[in-house]
């Protein structure tokens, strides 16, 4: 029976996984190796508690029996000791997930189920670093994570039956509908997201439309619930940058590398809604068109 889980990284991914948790009734670890970005996260998941308190959504009551759940670590070792599974949400980077996994292997329980949250990176890579691969696996979440319902696990060769079947209880006690994929690049997901929101930066750099019309044309024609653009800047455009790299080394192919319009985005720190701006202008809160001369 899972009491108790660990989740490594407190970014935007890393808060809403560790919210659903609290929420599912297990006692939850949030680490962060930077104390301020354990501050955001734990601010992060705290306005959402609020947001729906005024909305009626969320009592008081539940708040405050979440937040006795939710404990902070800032050292890695002491937040995944005695915990039945680690959901690992730190950046896309394979030296950083391969680093932690070393770790993981050595500092949990035998039996510890250990996730990666990527969206792109090979989960048999991720594995190797680990001294017991058949426990690790792929679960990728999906933002925001409190509200989307997909969960995409990833299985390797190397992972046990036992540990896959776990894995699909455990989304579906978070309410989650789980899917199961094979270890291709970008799984089955990711691949499909970025090349559509790399080909609106396309379009929206050749001038086809405004950023919000193409949006409203994948909403409208198509029934997304969100534009690929708007999306994109949620998402984070350092993050879907790294992605459509991956992807393109991956596959050795260039038609995964990123836009210019992308990569100078990112190059300029504008990352989307968490910085403010990205490809739409977020400096008030709400999303308004960014005038692009």
């Amino acid at each position: 029976m899972l009491q108790r889980v660990a989740v490594i990284g407190a970014g935007t991914m890393g808060a809403g996984i560790a919210q659903v948790c609290v929420q599912t009734g297990w006692e939850t670890n949030l680490f962060d190796a930077y104390p301020e970005g354990l501050r955001r996260g734990m601010n992060a998941i705290k306005e959402f508690w609020d947001s729906g308190i005024a909305r009626g959504k969320t009592t008081v009551e539940q708040k405050e029996e979440w937040s006795a759940k939710l404990h902070t670590f800032s050292d890695l070792r002491d937040a995944v000791k005695d915990v039945d599974l680690v959901i690992e949400a730190v950046p896309e980077k394979m030296k950083i997930k391969a680093r932690i996994f070393h770790v993981l292997s050595k500092e949990t329980k035998e039996n510890c189920i250990l996730a990666t949250n990527t969206s792109s990176l090979s989960i048999s890579d991720i594995a190797s670093a680990s001294s017991k691969p058949d426990k690790v696996i792929g679960m990728h979440f999906f933002n925001p994570v409190p509200v989307m319902q997909l969960l995409e696990l990833v299985r390797h060769d190397g992972a046990s039956d036992d540990t896959i079947s776990t894995a699909w209880a455990i989304g579906e006690a978070m309410g989650k509908t789980p899917i199961l994929v094979n270890d291709v690049p970008g799984f089955a997901t990711s691949r499909l997201g970025v090349v559509l929101g790399n080909e609106a930066i396309r379009m929206l750099a050749d001038g086809v439309a405004s950023a919000s019309d193409i949006d409203a044309a994948m909403r409208l024609g198509y029934g997304h619930p969100m534009g690929p653009l708007e999306l994109s800047d949620l998402i984070g455009l350092d993050v879907r940058h790294d992605i459509l790299n991956n992807l393109a080394d991956a596959f050795d192919d260039g038609r995964y590398r990123p836009h210019p319009m992308l990569t100078e985005l990112v190059d300029a720190g504008d990352l989307g809604k968490k910085t403010g701006r990205g490809i739409y202008d977020w400096g008030s809160g709400e999303k308004a068109e960014r005038n692009r001369g």
